[in-house]
């Protein structure tokens, strides 16, 4: 085993952005016909519930029972699609007219969020999918043109009903990391949540999604690396799945590596890439020191 470090090189992560909102209206139970939803410029996830009440017993603390989590956010805009009225509580008797305070209906939607890294702005994404919303009544304020002017950011409040999902409890939140699941799997679903030539848009409930990218990742062994002590080399195998790194730089290496100088000692990590999955049996970092 290796000691712990911090802030390696590659592994400064950071979540930034949002983009590719699509909105799903519901329609029972399903959610079709997604539209593009232009300008979006926030959404705030926002968790409640699973708060802790304590009980007491035998003069100390017995337990504590904690409440369902909850699922809600914030949606922030410049501009929302025309079919997000009927969730926003107004309808069209006729083109070009609306009349508010009427019923709402429940929405999905779907949008991304940019993963970078230290050594790479454009690292991977995000898909982030929820289910059940509603949207509560917001107040728009419009305001004079003036020598500073500013666009209206309109903003929603939601709360959500969880949709079932197998052999787990139910879920409102579904989140994709693009550089962690199988290339192939993750197009697949975009195909559906965004359409192509030959398919309308759509949001896949969460037993869809889950069946998607079920048995998607191979089992990787990483073989251990090879070293000769009195030169310092170590030699990287090739292994299809596996990704070998240096541990005190975390670039990725291949071929052979030599450790400069006698007495130093220099770490090899082993990662899985993308629709893989590292054996638990397969040991993930060595030690090398070269003689003295």
């Amino acid at each position: 085993m290796t000691q712990l470090q911090w802030d390696q090189t590659g592994e400064r992560l950071y979540e930034t952005g949002v983009d590719h909102g699509v909105l799903y209206v519901n329609e029972d139970g399903e959610y079709q016909d997604g539209v593009s939803w232009n300008g979006l410029t926030a959404v705030t996830e926002s968790p409640s519930g699973a708060e802790a009440t304590p009980l007491y017993a035998d003069n100390i603390k017995y337990l504590n029972l904690v409440s369902l989590e909850e699922f809600g956010g914030t949606i922030e805009a410049y501009t929302y699609p025309d079919e997000f009225g009927v969730c926003d509580g107004s309808i069209a008797p006729t083109v070009g007219v609306k009349i508010g305070q009427q019923g709402r209906k429940s929405f999905g939607l779907s949008y991304r969020t940019r993963v970078g890294n230290d050594t790479d702005s454009d690292y991977g994404y995000k898909l982030h999918l929820v289910y059940g919303a509603t949207a509560a009544p917001s107040e728009k304020a419009y305001a004079t043109i003036n020598d500073t002017p500013e666009a209206i950011t309109f903003s929603w409040e939601f709360s959500t009903v969880p949709a079932s999902v197998t052999d787990n409890k139910p879920t409102a939140l579904i989140t994709i990391d693009s550089a962690l699941v199988d290339a192939d799997a993750l197009s697949d679903l975009e195909d559906i949540l965004y359409g192509t030539g030959g398919t309308d848009p759509r949001l896949p409930l969460p037993d869809e999604v889950i069946d998607l990218f079920e048995g998607t990742t191979t089992e990787a062994i990483a073989t251990n690396p090879t070293f000769v002590a009195a030169t310092g080399v170590i030699t990287i195998p090739t292994i299809t799945g596996i990704q070998y790194r240096r541990g005190d730089t975390n670039a990725v290496v291949t071929g052979t590596v030599t450790i400069a100088t006698p007495g130093d000692t220099l770490a090899i990590t082993a990662n899985a890439t993308p629709g893989y999955v590292l054996s638990d049996t397969s040991d993930d970092d060595w030690s090398f020191t070269r003689t003295p």
